[in-house]
């Protein structure tokens, strides 16, 4: 399967690759350090498990913190524990020389596990559509920019295909999908049992009026 998607994205990722380095040898000095800071971001989907987390301390807006915990919690199980390890694709760095070269140009930065699909693009793309799912359309549409921004950091520091980005994305999506369901499907049930004092704490808790109270 790894050398199947080698072969038929061999030119779509070599393209992506081509610009990337290009911009790097350009703005390297300014670029790459952002792309670290992004990388750091996104690793093991820390900084949307706090996001989700602060989230579910206000009423408000702690559907939308259950629906990016219930994302990641999916796309970490599609993408980690089931595809990664069904596909077995190595780290581009690894598959070829001219990678490697262009991957110690931006520092080197160390992945292990395998390529395919991007963990981080697929934690990122869960979390940004859950928060679409979940918030006011008319802005939130803009959380999307930051997903593709972590896709094409990927690409920019050589540690996954430009194919990976895209299925960190695919799987990203669907997993947000899957979640807003399961969501609802929670609030539901909390719903109809309001009158049970546990079901009613879900439901009502909120940190700005305990502070407010103080």
């Amino acid at each position: 399967m790894a050398n199947w998607l080698s072969s038929v994205f061999y030119q779509f990722d070599l393209s992506a690759f081509t610009f990337a380095h290009g911009l790097a040898k350009s703005g390297g000095s300014f670029l790459t350090p952002v792309m670290n800071v992004l990388a750091f971001l996104g690793k093991g989907g820390w900084a949307f498990i706090v996001l989700g987390v602060i989230f579910l301390l206000f009423k408000k807006t702690r559907r939308a913190g259950v629906c990016v915990l219930f994302a990641l919690l999916i796309g970490a199980i599609l993408t980690n524990v089931i595809l990664k390890n069904a596909i077995a694709r190595p780290r581009p760095f690894v598959d070829s020389q001219k990678y490697n070269e262009w991957w110690q140009f931006v520092g080197s930065p160390f992945e292990k596990e395998w390529s395919f699909p991007s963990g981080h693009v697929t934690a990122t793309m869960a979390s940004m559509t859950a928060l679409f799912l979940t918030l006011n359309k008319k802005w939130s549409w803009v959380f999307f920019i930051f997903a593709l921004l972590m896709g094409f950091d990927r690409i920019y520091l050589m540690v996954h295909y430009a194919s990976d980005v895209l299925a960190g994305f695919i799987v990203g999506g669907l997993s947000a999908i899957m979640a807003y369901y399961l969501k609802r499907l929670l609030f539901n049930s909390l719903e109809k049992n309001k009158e049970k004092k546990f079901c009613s704490m879900l439901l009502e808790f909120d940190l700005i009026k305990i502070i407010k109270k103080k």
